[in-house]
């Protein structure tokens, strides 16, 4: 399986990103110090790991501890070594995305100014994790259960939205493009 880490930090000076290697991984605690890694003293640093056009990882770490991991689809675990790696001890569902992208829909249904239609929910997906690890930078869970459900909506994509909306679109797009 393919794969593009790009590890973003938020220190002192505003945020930085890198491209992080995750080839030899041993175990998550190894792919946190390779986050680490990306700034050493930030406040903040978070990791999103896209697989072959389907999965999706992000790791947060909030000065350089307290790991929190949210996945997409438990499927990655079971598709790759790298899935195993990020998402593989996770024992529970983030949230049921039925459960946070109904009254999602349901608001737009009732907003008469809404003409765009919503792409229907993957019906297969089942996210794991810490679906609230980026409510506090203003991506709430059901907004980021809602956009990794979004059918025809590929990692790189939530990534891009994700990233805009936490004011580090431009630097990761850099990386995509290097």
């Amino acid at each position: 399986m393919s794969y593009f880490a790009a590890g973003v930090a938020r220190g002192e000076a505003g945020w930085v990103a890198a491209e992080v290697d995750l080839t030899g991984a041993a175990d998550l605690d190894d792919v946190a110090e390779r986050l680490r890694d990306v700034d050493p003293d930030a406040e903040l640093s978070l990791l999103f790991v896209e697989s072959d056009d389907t999965y999706l990882a992000i790791l947060r770490l909030d000065d350089g501890e307290d790991l929190r991991v949210f996945g997409s689809d438990s499927a990655f675990a079971e598709e790759s070594r790298i899935g195993a790696l990020l998402v593989g001890d996770i024992k529970g569902p983030a949230l049921e995305i039925d459960a946070v992208t109904e009254p999602a829909a349901q608001e737009n249904e009732d907003d008469s100014d809404e003409s765009e239609e919503e792409p229907a929910a993957d019906p297969d997906a089942d996210p794991v994790g810490d679906a609230d690890l980026l409510a506090d930078l203003g991506v709430p869970a059901n907004r980021l259960l809602a956009l990794c459900a979004r059918e025809g909506m590929l990692p790189s994509d939530v990534v891009a939205d994700i990233c805009q909306a936490l004011g580090c679109g431009d630097e990761v797009e850099e990386l995509r493009e290097a």
